[in-house]
């Protein structure tokens, strides 16, 4: 099977396990059945901006933007990676409508095992996926906040005690800390200001996922398209948002807007 088209990040369902597809333009190729397969992925030279469609020669900040949309765009703007930073409130976002459907929603702050247990911030309506696309074995909702900013701020704080940050080399080689979230979340409840308790969500429950897979790196080695035109290998798993061969890992979201040929 060889497919030609621009890369999107995966899309996924479920939780036990996973269910992943790979997306070139509008199609959707299933990857689960295809664990033991060579695959094998060739960059075409073209980049396409994943907002607007055109190409470019370069992408700009994280989302694989050209120059116009990042600069234009309420998806680039400073307060999606620091969401303490909202500004919609001074009348200033980028897109009034964006903000009202994206940031003026319920939040949750959640914990989530991946390597260590961190802390992180997710839409109400997003939190499934978002739990995925980190490669989490394990999420529990802490809060319920009215907007993103209420969200980011509390964040924000408890990250004097956890880290909001995962790391995708543990994550992608399964080691995970033996941590009990239930506890953790006692824990932080006891550091917690009084303001913020009313936020709490009672009697968590905590969800667990797991991902396909027939093996587990012993080393990551990471391709990337713009030092190595061709990449190939056994596919042996998928997690977040890496596609796991024998050989190496290949970040899918970081290579969204790359024109390749895939072939089975």
């Amino acid at each position: 099977m060889k497919k030609i088209g621009i890369l999107r990040p995966l899309v996924h369902q479920g939780a036990a396990p996973v269910e992943y597809a790979l997306q070139l333009d509008d199609q959707e190729i299933g990857l689960n059945a295809r664990l033991g397969q060579e695959v094998q992925i060739t960059f075409l030279g073209e980049r396409n901006c994943i907002f607007c469609g055109r190409k470019t020669k370069k992408f700009y900040g994280n989302n694989s933007s050209c120059f116009n949309c990042f600069r234009k765009l309420p998806d680039n703007d400073i307060c999606i990676v620091r969401p303490e930073r909202c500004h919609f409130h001074e009348g200033t976002c980028r897109d009034p409508e964006f903000g009202r459907h994206h940031c003026m929603q319920p939040h949750i702050v959640y914990l989530a095992l991946s390597s260590d247990v961190k802390v992180g911030i997710t839409r109400k309506t997003n939190r499934l996926k978002r739990w995925v696309d980190q490669g989490a074995v394990a999420a529990l909702p802490l809060m319920e906040v009215p907007t993103r900013k209420d969200a980011g701020e509390i964040e924000v704080f408890l990250s004097q005690y956890i880290t909001d940050k995962t790391n995708w080399r543990k994550m992608l080689k399964n080691e995970t800390a033996d941590i009990d979230l239930l506890q953790t979340r006692a824990d932080l409840i006891e550091k917690l200001p009084d303001a913020y308790h009313r936020y709490l969500i009672e009697e968590p429950q905590v969800l667990q996922f797991d991902y396909p897979h027939i093996g587990t790196p012993t080393k990551i080695t990471s391709f990337n398209l713009e030092k190595q035109e061709t990449i190939s290998g056994k596919l042996i798993g998928v997690k977040a948002q890496y596609l796991i061969l024998d050989n190496g890992v290949f970040g899918v979201r970081k290579h969204a807007g790359f024109k390749v040929a895939l072939e089975f």
